[in-house]
C-alpha cells in the first residue's frame, strides 16, 4: 500500500533536512537534472513510490495507458456509413447508389406534388425560353405529328380484326389495366411494410406521385383537343377529323393522350429507375407498361399517336420530376 508520509530514509538520502524541503502546494521550485520535474507536485509522486514501484510522473496517465502522442494517427481512418443512406435503403443495409436519391413519405407526399407542378407548369417552360430541352421536345412532337397522321390508316386493321382479337381485349379490359397500374405501388408499399424497407415504402409512394405528376397535364391536354375515340366512329366511316370533336366529357371522353399510357409508364419508370441494379425489374416493367398501352389501340380506346404521347409523358414526368433528386 502507498502511504502518505514520507520515509525519513528516503528525505536524508537526498542530502538535505526535512524542513528545507519546499512543501508541495508551496508553488514551483528548482527543476531536477535526473528526473526533469518542474513542481513540487513532482517531487511528492517521487518521495510516494515505495517498494519498488516505479514512480509515475504526475502529467502522465496514472492507470498506466500509454500517452496519446503514443497512438496511431486516425486521420487516415475511413468514415463511419452515414445513417441515412443506410436508413434509406431499408433493413439497415447501406446502399451508396441511393444515397442521394428522393425519399418521399405520407408527409411529404402533398408538398412534393405541389413542388413538382410548379416545375411543371413554370420551371420547364422557363427552361424551354432559354434554349434548353428542344431536342427531346421536337422529337416527341415529330413522332406525334407523323402518328396523327398515321392514325386513319391504321386503325382500318384494327376495326377488322375486332373478332379475332377479342379474346386477348378481354383480358385488356379498361378496370383490369387500371387494377393492374394501382396494383404496382400498392404492393410496394405493402411489401415495405412487411419488410420493414423504407426504400420500397417511398418507392410505392413515389409512383403514386408519379402518377398524380403526370396525370394533370394529360387531363389539360385532353380538355383541350377533345379527340373522339376510335371506338366513337361508326363504320365505314373514316378515322378522319377527330380533333375537337368529342362529344363526351372533355375528361373522360377524349381521347389525346392515352391516361393508360401514362399512369402505366409514370409508375413502371419509377419502379426501373429505382432498382436499376436488378436487371430484370426495368425489362419487366416497361414490358407490362407497353402491353398496357397497345391493348388500348387494340380495343379501339385510341389512337397509336395516343398511347404514344401518353407514354411519353408519363416516362418523361416521371424520370426527369418525379424521381429527379430534389
Amino acid at each position: 500500500m502507498f502511504r502518505l508520509e514520507k520515509p525519513p530514509s528516503r528525505l536524508e538520502g537526498r542530502g538535505s533536512a526535512t524542513s528545507s524541503q519546499p512543501s508541495a502546494f508551496s508553488g514551483p521550485v528548482q527543476k531536477v537534472s535526473s528526473g526533469g520535474y518542474s513542481s513540487s507536485a513532482d517531487l511528492l509522486a517521487i518521495d510516494l513510490n515505495v517498494d519498488g514501484i516505479p514512480s509515475t510522473p504526475a502529467h502522465s496517465d496514472a492507470a498506466g495507458l500509454p500517452d496519446a502522442s503514443g497512438l496511431p494517427d486516425a486521420s487516415g481512418l475511413p468514415d463511419a456509413p452515414d445513417a441515412a443512406p443506410a436508413a434509406a435503403g431499408g433493413g439497415g443495409r447501406y446502399h451508396p447508389e441511393r444515397a442521394n436519391e428522393r425519399m418521399v413519405t405520407w408527409k411529404t407526399l402533398p408538398k412534393d406534388f405541389l413542388h413538382d407542378q410548379k416545375d411543371i407548369w413554370f420551371t420547364f417552360p422557363g427552361k424551354l425560353g432559354t434554349g434548353h430541352h428542344w431536342v427531346p421536345v421536337l422529337a416527341v412532337a415529330g413522332v406525334t405529328a407523323g402518328l396523327i397522321y398515321a392514325d386513319p390508316h391504321i386503325m382500318p386493321y384494327f376495326r377488322a380484326h375486332q373478332g379475332n382479337i377479342d379474346k386477348i381485349n378481354d383480358g385488356f379490359d379498361p378496370m383490369i389495366t387500371t387494377a393492374e397500374v394501382i396494383a404496382v405501388p400498392a404492393g410496394l408499399l405493402a411489401a415495405g411494410y412487411a419488410r420493414h424497407d423504407n426504400y420500397q415504402i417511398s418507392t410505392g409512394l413515389m409512383g403514386a406521385l408519379a402518377y398524380g405528376d403526370s396525370v394533370v397535364p394529360n387531363l389539360v391536354i385532353k380538355a383541350i383537343t377533345r379527340r373522339e375515340r376510335p371506338s366513337d366512329i361508326p363504320a365505314p366511316e373514316p378515322f378522319t377529323g377527330t380533333f375537337f370533336n368529342g362529344g363526351k366529357s372533355p375528361l373522360k371522353g377524349s381521347s389525346f393522350p392515352s391516361g393508360h399510357a401514362t399512369a402505366a409508364f409514370s409508375v413502371a419508370t419509377v419502379v426501373a429507375y429505382r432498382y436499376r441494379n436488378h436487371k430484370w425489374v426495368p425489362i419487366a416493367a416497361y414490358a407490362l407498361a407497353t402491353a398496357i398501352g397497345l391493348s388500348r389501340i387494340a380495343t379501339m380506346a385510341h389512337f397509336p399517336s395516343d398511347v404514344f404521347l401518353g407514354a411519353a409523358m408519363g416516362y418523361s414526368v416521371a424520370r426527369y420530376q418525379t424521381v429527379r433528386p430534389q
